[in-house]
């Protein structure tokens, strides 16, 4: 996490420039602003910014009046560029915040949602560096900024001090991921569930699913990820999940792939290792336990998928972000409940952007 001085929350700014589209301006502030701690202090401090605190004309009918400006982003710990309309962008206003984006604090990270990407590159925050903006600007983002390894299938990247959204909802999916990197599944959860929004989508799932709602008629493969949530540690495999949905292997997959983005094998395994994090944060299970309560079968397994999706071992994974007075299960119980009762709750992903596993 980028750390704030003692005493003060993690201070986040948002930019804005005439054309802000609204929903994505509002997401950090949103969603910031409802993470808190266990004696339900704020975590986060949100201001809003713009050149020479004036008012921004939005996307819609209505003006922004900041409250702050851009001197605000030399003292942020993480500094946003929300989406903005490109056509009629005010050149002099993109100068000042790329000029203020360039002379950010030491440590202090940088996030775009949706078309603010193009803000960064401006600036040259992403030359070199991978990234990713809507889908359907993705095109033109590649030909003017031929030195950013753009990838416009995924909904979020992660490149540790610079991270960039796909289009509107999507930046929620990366504030999410944030408040999860700074402060664990629980506080991610709590937010998530304040806000009513999914507490994740992996960073690296399409941008756009082809089919998320089957057509009439059709076979879900819904049904089936219950029952497999409901059975994570069990030798769960691609064809006792075809299955179960009475579908070929084949049929299965690519039907999958539509409603999720992602193949069964790579969603079974982000699954297993998703539960195992929140019985690391919230029991006191020897590692081997939780390896095998996940159906990841040995701790050596556990420790290889956790240290490729978030590049840590469980030890220091338990040390950050293991809640107070957690409970120590009995070898007897069933650490799978979740707190439905229907088997274990999904977590949520630190990936940072194409899941690895193979298909």
């Amino acid at each position: 996490m980028t750390r704030s001085p003692a005493g003060r929350p993690h201070r986040v700014v948002v930019i804005a420039l005439d054309g802000v589209i609204p929903f994505e301006f509002s997401i950090p502030a949103r969603l910031f602003g409802a993470a808190r701690d266990e004696a339900g202090r704020p975590l986060y401090e949100v201001v809003t910014a713009s050149a020479h605190a004036v008012a921004v004309r939005t996307s819609s009918d209505f003006l922004i009046s900041p409250g702050a400006d851009l001197s605000a982003v030399r003292s942020a710990d993480t500094v946003v560029v929300p989406a903005v309309e490109l056509d009629g962008l005010n050149p002099h206003q993109v100068e000042s915040v790329t000029e203020a984006l360039r002379h950010r604090r030491r440590g202090a990270r940088i996030m775009s949602i949706c078309t603010g990407a193009q803000l960064l590159a401006l600036a040259g925050l992403l030359d070199g560096r991978p990234a990713t903006t809507h889908w359907n600007h993705a095109a033109t983002f590649s030909r003017e900024f031929p030195a950013v390894r753009l990838d416009p299938n995924v909904l979020f990247v992660d490149d540790g001090d610079v991270l960039t959204s796909a289009g509107a909802a999507a930046g929620i999916d990366l504030c999410l991921h944030l408040i999860r990197r700074d402060r664990g599944s629980s506080v991610a959860n709590t937010v998530a569930r304040a806000c009513v929004v999914a507490p994740w989508r992996e960073g690296g799932q399409a941008q756009f699913i082809e089919a998320p709602v089957p057509e009439s008629g059709d076979a879900s493969t819904a049904p089936t990820r219950t029952w497999a949530m409901e059975r994570i540690d069990t030798g769960l495999t691609l064809a006792s999940m075809a299955r179960h949905a009475s579908m070929s292997i084949r049929t299965f997959t690519r039907r999958f792939r539509e409603e999720t983005g992602t193949s069964p094998n790579q969603w079974l395994t982000r699954q297993r290792v998703d539960y195992a994090r929140r019985l690391l944060e919230s029991t006191d299970l020897p590692v081997d336990q939780i390896a095998h309560a996940a159906g990841l079968g040995t701790a050596a397994s556990l420790r290889g998928h956790l240290h490729t999706t978030i590049g840590v071992s469980p030890s220091t994974y338990r040390r950050t972000f293991q809640v107070h007075s957690v409970p120590n299960y009995p070898q007897s119980g069933d650490p799978r409940r979740g707190e439905s009762g229907h088997g274990p709750r999904r977590s949520d992903n630190l990936g940072r952007s194409r899941a690895s596993e193979s298909e």
